[in-house]
């Protein structure tokens, strides 16, 4: 599989499974919970509160792990890898951007100064499950 094969079949994982775990560290122990992704090419957006313990484990440690696709189908429902360094995006345009009505629960609206959004760059992106019986990662 070539690298832009790979990118877009990444990108198609991607564009159809935006639930997928987010693993923060904290005190040497990993700490997993499920998430809403968004992403913009190989950038992927989380809209959070910026009270939450994950929160506070990207400011004292940025290194995060993502599980996104796979659908329960068995070999060949492919999912990726990503190991990534997230940040806290406060940009207003973003929130805006991002903001759909599944969020009220949680938030008075874009403008609410709860909320926050992890950015996450890739270092490593890692196609698992593929019908090649093999991993694949993409040279970033």
């Amino acid at each position: 599989m070539s690298q832009n094969n790979l990118k877009e079949e990444i990108m198609n994982v991607l564009e159809n499974s935006k639930i997928g775990t987010l693993s923060t560290v904290k005190n040497n122990k990993p700490y997993s919970r499920y998430m809403t992704f968004f992403n913009d090419n190989l950038t992927l957006f989380t809209p959070t509160s910026i009270q939450t313990d994950k929160a506070d484990e990207i400011k004292a440690n940025p290194n995060v792990h993502i599980l996104a696709g796979y659908e329960g189908e068995g070999f060949g429902d492919s999912y990726v890898e990503i190991e990534g360094t997230a940040s806290i995006n406060d940009s207003d345009d973003l929130k805006e951007k991002l903001w759909n009505e599944n969020m009220e629960p949680w938030f008075d609206g874009p403008n609410d100064s709860n909320l926050i959004v992890l950015e996450i760059n890739p270092d490593k992106i890692t196609l698992m499950n593929i019908k090649e019986n093999s991993t694949r990662t993409l040279d970033l």
